[in-house]
């Protein structure tokens, strides 16, 4: 334990939520050395100076709701490098987190591998964090190694099938691919008795279909607000926006710029304390009772977690015609064909249906979540980063799910993501969102092209 140091992807879920970040750190310290109470006060507003904490001498007794996402994980990095470790594992540090802060700690954890002199072992599904911050790559598949090489030799010299799937189905903000015109490469993968055999799958590109231009959703103005201890917390402050029917709008801001509580805002689970929600014209925001859940049949939500979104206990049969049962109370028969027919529609075995959530991988579970939000025929859907907690592999064949649900039925999406690669293919059009408020919007290739806002262009800077 002294000699080994690790920091998990999401620090929510490794923080203890009843003990302050300070005393989650004076633990490691009073597990391992002797030091009196009063040094290892110091030790910890040392460590959290040296990972970048703002005002230590007051976050040392905070907790760890009090911090936002990236504080969070700097906590985290405190409690791995406590005591000096030789070895610092890094298991998807970064996954969570939006493009400025995800650099801040890529940057923070160099700095540190490079002061301390710790080796580093950085375990990421995104190509281009590890080819860049990394010195030597392993490609792995079902716990063998597939490909060693130069990290910054990857992307030119990875010579695997696995290496070259992995590659091709990936997005970079500067390949500049849309969906409109190129699909994602799809890793497809059989095993026989001599091993693994890989072919990538290139799927035909699909001509987007025309937007009518009518528009579905408008958002005029809407403000949402938290209580606070003094005053009221304003998450969204004056937004306004628009989503036409067959459109994509992607949404990028930091965390806790106030992108999912806009969402939660538009699908009535928040209340707005003022501004307009109008679906096709009709004011959603004061509607109750049977009104409200007729609307809800027509704007429904693909949340980031499936396995947090699905319940455990249900089969997956039940989960789906909950939602039928609710909205339209038919028969048995009816409802078990049209569960049938959306697990065809999503590509997962009818037999999905006596199974259980943890039964299933990652992407199977985000296709469950994408059709129970389906199988009412909505004519929105709100994605909130439906594909950040996924590998490569896996988040194309989810992208290039979407991308055909979309030209099948005709769907609008709300696309929230942090990483600007998948919002720049999947979307239309962009807002950037910062503060609680959009500070700039534009077509798919303008945005990226000739960023007006400086924060923009500090998030393409980011990842370029």
């Amino acid at each position: 334990g002294r000699r080994i140091g690790m920091i998990f992807q999401e620090p929510m879920t490794s923080l203890n939520p009843v003990h302050t970040v300070g005393g989650q750190i004076d633990e490691v310290l009073r597990a391992h050395t002797d030091m009196a109470r009063r040094a290892r006060r110091a030790r910890v507003l040392e460590l959290l100076e040296l990972v970048g904490i703002p005002d230590p001498a007051r976050r040392i007794d905070a907790y760890p709701h009090e911090l936002s996402g990236g504080q969070r994980q700097r906590v985290m990095i405190a409690i791995a490098i406590a005591l000096n470790p030789d070895l610092l594992i890094a298991d998807e540090p970064t996954t969570a987190l939006d493009a400025t802060i995800r650099l801040q700690i890529l940057q923070l954890l160099d700095r540190l591998r490079r002061d301390l002199g710790m080796a580093l072992v950085l375990i990421s599904h995104d190509l281009a964090v590890v080819a860049r911050w990394s010195d030597r790559v392993i490609v792995m598949h079902h716990g063998q190694a597939m490909e060693r090489l130069a990290a910054g030799s990857l992307f030119e010299q990875g010579s695997h099938p696995y290496t070259r799937g992995l590659i091709r189905a990936s997005i970079r903000l500067s390949d500049g691919r849309h969906y409109a015109t190129a699909r994602l490469s799809e890793i497809r993968c059989s095993r026989t008795e001599t091993g693994f055999v890989f072919d990538l799958h290139q799927p035909p590109a699909r001509p987007a279909p025309p937007s009518s231009g009518q528009q579905l959703l408008n958002v005029e103005d809407l403000v949402v607000e938290y209580p606070g201890e003094r005053t009221p917390v304003r998450a969204v402050d004056g937004v306004s926006l628009s989503v036409a029917r067959g459109e994509t709008l992607g949404l990028v801001g930091e965390s806790g710029c106030g992108k999912s509580s806009l969402s939660r805002a538009i699908l009535r689970l928040t209340a707005a304390r003022s501004g307009r929600i109008l679906l096709e014209g009709v004011d959603i925001a004061p509607l109750r009772g049977k009104a409200l859940r007729d609307i809800r049949r027509r704007v429904q939500m693909v949340f980031q977690d499936p396995f947090a979104s699905l319940n455990p206990r249900h089969r997956i049969g039940d989960i789906l015609e909950g939602v039928l049962h609710v909205h339209e109370p038919g028969n048995a028969a009816a409802r078990a064909r049209k569960v049938a027919e959306i697990l065809d529609q999503v590509g997962l075995p009818r037999d999905t249906t006596d199974r259980f959530a943890h039964e299933f991988s990652g992407g199977q579970r985000q296709r469950i979540a994408i059709a129970r939000a389906l199988i009412l025929r909505p004519d929105l859907m709100i994605c909130d980063e439906p594909v950040s907690a996924l590998d490569v592999s896996v988040q194309a064949q989810i992208l290039n799910l979407l991308t055909d649900l979309k030209a099948e039925f005709g769907l609008s999406y709300l696309f929230i993501s942090h990483d600007l690669a998948v919002v720049q293919y999947l979307s239309d059009r962009v807002a950037v969102m910062r503060g609680g408020r959009i500070v700039e919007e534009n077509d798919h290739r303008r945005i990226w092209r000739d960023p007006q806002h400086p924060y923009t262009r500090e998030l393409i800077g980011a990842v370029a």
